[in-house]
């Protein structure tokens, strides 16, 4: 009997502890076995198998592997030079339209060019000149057939007609004009006159980006003549150099306005030329004007 009573005792203390065991819920209460309907105690969920995905993501499936057909698939061959066959293009632009502070008053400078046609062969034409105090004082027009021999180089040749100074003159021109670095545009064109006068001149210029908009233009040109020609005011030689630097603001790619400052001088037999007529050999302006291209 007292072993009895000593087992009964010792389950309704064990009783109590296993359920404190268990913890409290949130809300204070002891926690205990989830029941079915019948009052058995319920099988805990089954727990799915490790797969190394945490909960909650879709598996994804496997990034196929590349095949050499795939990549002649994605990248086929063109066709020889299938992207520039046919058509024709132009371009007119106005690379210097502005007024200068000459010496003698107020001048209207130009320097425009432009072309028609295709990729390979072109009709070209260049014109510059100056108007001061609203007389012609230099002006010329060339008309150039143009040829690419390379990515960055082509030839020309044609005629240039000279209509001031002096009286009117012809020249047949070839030459050559490229970009021998990147963005620095440069042109060598030989002339050869009417009786037996020759030239040659070289220019070059360069954009330097300085913003998105604003652009310094750096400019140089040189002239050199085979022989003197006192009704021109040309001497034999190295005859002047011509060097500028203007800043523009593009509005647009178009059009951009800009001002600037140029520097001509002249030298050897075209420098004795000028002396003899009391002119200066050297001259410094200040100039302003538009750019524009279509």
């Amino acid at each position: 009997m007292t072993t009895r009573i000593a087992a009964i005792i010792a389950l309704s203390l064990a009783a109590p502890l296993s359920l404190a065991q268990q913890g409290p819920d949130h809300s204070g209460h002891v926690h205990r076995p989830a029941q079915d309907n019948g009052g058995h105690a319920a099988h805990p969920p089954a727990q799915p198998p490790a797969t190394g995905i945490p909960p909650g993501q879709a598996t994804r499936p496997p990034v196929p592997t590349i095949r050499p057909e795939d990549r002649v698939a994605a990248f086929p061959d063109l066709p020889p030079h299938a992207m520039h066959q046919g058509g024709s293009n132009f371009l007119f632009l106005a690379d210097e339209l502005e007024w200068q502070d000459a010496d003698e008053g107020s001048a209207l400078a130009w320097d425009l060019s432009g072309w028609v046609g295709g990729d390979i062969d072109r009709l070209a034409f260049r014109s510059e000149g100056e108007r001061t105090n609203g007389h012609t004082e230099e002006a010329e027009l060339q008309l150039l057939w143009s040829h690419a021999i390379g990515p960055w180089w082509e030839t020309v040749a044609g005629v240039r007609q000279d209509f001031k100074p002096g009286s009117p003159q012809t020249w047949a021109a070839f030459g050559v004009q490229g970009m021998p670095l990147f963005g620095l545009e440069t042109e060598a064109t030989a002339f050869l006159g009417e009786g037996g006068q020759s030239a040659l001149r070289l220019e070059a210029e360069y954009d330097i980006l300085l913003t998105q908009r604003w652009v310094l233009q750096p400019t140089a040109e040189l002239n050199l003549h085979g022989r003197n020609d006192e009704a021109r005011g040309v001497g034999a030689g190295f005859s002047d150099a011509n060097l500028g630097l203007r800043l523009r603001y593009e509005i647009s790619r178009q059009f951009a306005p800009y001002i600037g400052l140029t520097w001509n001088r002249a030298y050897g037999n075209t420098a004795d030329l000028l002396r003899a007529e009391g002119e200066d050999v050297s001259d410094t302006r200040l100039v302003a004007g538009i750019r524009f291209w279509f």
